[in-house]
């Protein structure tokens, strides 16, 4: 009993710790106080300001472009390599396991300036100028995510049956018409959860976007500039922007929403693979 108290205090400790600073930063995005803090009254001030912003929706669609494209092109390497892993030699497929953990483990420092090097190498020494740009910056959001996208269909590719796809085959299928009528539906679990935790890590990532980034986008000329990187430059120069407090907020509702949707379509899913199971 002591123990079973013990552990629910501990959790319920930690998801106070966790949602409290969320919920205080909603609270305040209600109000049009400089500080979090100060409160001047309940209003919507800030969320009809926040549109207004044109650098902060500048950054918000910078932001949106590469995590949708990088989440994309991420989704489709890391399942096809892990389709193609999965089929490989036994030595195959752990060099290329081994090769995919080390994104993965590595800090984000290391690959930001992995990345940097290479790029200045190759300005200087193939094109003969700064590549630095959106493709720079798209190619460095996609090695942080393709791993991730890769680890969660590996364990889809595990629980499926090795011998459908070699059924599909024999049945008149051509390899193509079984990869997408048999396999991507027997996996297509893994390749939603992948392609989620990619637009994740693009939206959260600030140091690989920092050593990557060039002009383009919505930036025009200027250096592509996301959330992550207004905010730290804003933190800089003094507190966080009033208007990133109702931006935040949006964001949160909207993460939430999809993840209670996504829920219930699983769980609905989940209802009626089992009527069709006591049917048969």
């Amino acid at each position: 009993m002591v123990k079973k108290i013990f552990a629910y205090s501990y959790i319920y400790l930690i998801l106070f710790l966790m949602y409290v600073p969320i919920l205080v930063l909603i609270a305040f995005s209600f109000t049009n106080s400089t500080y979090i803090g100060e409160w001047n009254g309940f209003s919507f001030d800030l969320y009809a300001a926040l549109f207004k912003d044109k650098e902060i929706m500048l950054a918000l669609g910078n932001t949106i472009i590469i995590a949708v494209i990088s989440s994309l092109v991420s989704t489709l390497l890391g399942s096809f390599g892990a389709i193609g892993a999965f089929y490989s030699r036994k030595r195959s497929r752990e060099v290329m396991e081994n090769l995919n953990q080390i994104p993965v483990v590595n800090a984000e420092i290391v690959i930001a300036l992995s990345l940097t090097v290479m790029f200045v190498f190759l300005g200087n020494m193939i094109f003969k100028n700064n590549i630095f740009s959106f493709w720079t910056l798209l190619i460095g959001h996609i090695v942080i995510s393709a791993p991730f996208v890769y680890l969660n269909v590996k364990p889809k590719l595990a629980q499926m049956d090795p011998s459908l796809y070699e059924a599909a085959l024999d049945l008149g299928c051509s390899p193509r018409q079984a990869l997408r009528k048999v396999m991507i539906p027997q996996i297509y679990p893994g390749i939603i959860s992948g392609f989620l935790l990619a637009i994740t890590l693009s939206l959260d990532d600030f140091i690989v976007t920092a050593f990557t980034r060039g002009p383009g986008l919505l930036s025009g000329e200027g250096n592509i500039e996301t959330l992550s990187t207004l905010i730290q430059a804003k933190i800089k120069k003094g507190p966080i922007p009033m208007n990133m407090r109702p931006l935040t907020t949006i964001i949160f509702l909207v993460v939430l929403v999809a993840a209670i949707l996504i829920t219930i379509y699983r769980n609905s899913t989940k209802g009626k693979t089992k009527v069709r199971k006591g049917r048969d």
